[in-house]
């Protein structure tokens, strides 16, 4: 099953990924949730852990959420 991590799913930007995780603390929040929530899809898609349907889209859509704002900050200046 193919991970979704941050650096695999935008790596033109990973130097500014690097370095707001750094300097910034809000990205450093999300860029370390984002992955936790990554980790857990994980699981459950390889059925390591299993959840409800209802909960697997949950997860799917808050991951997507912070995907979003992540990618907001990281091409706000653009």
């Amino acid at each position: 099953m193919e991970r979704h991590d941050l650096l695999h799913e935008f790596p033109e930007y990973e130097e500014k990924i690097h370095k707001f995780k750094v300097e910034d603390p809000h990205f450093r929040k999300l860029f370390d949730e984002y992955h936790e929530l990554e980790h857990e899809i994980h699981r459950v898609n390889t059925d390591i852990e299993v959840v409800t349907d209802e909960h697997a889209h949950e997860l799917k859509a808050k991951l997507l959420f912070i995907k979003d704002e992540l990618y907001g900050i990281l091409t706000k200046d653009e």
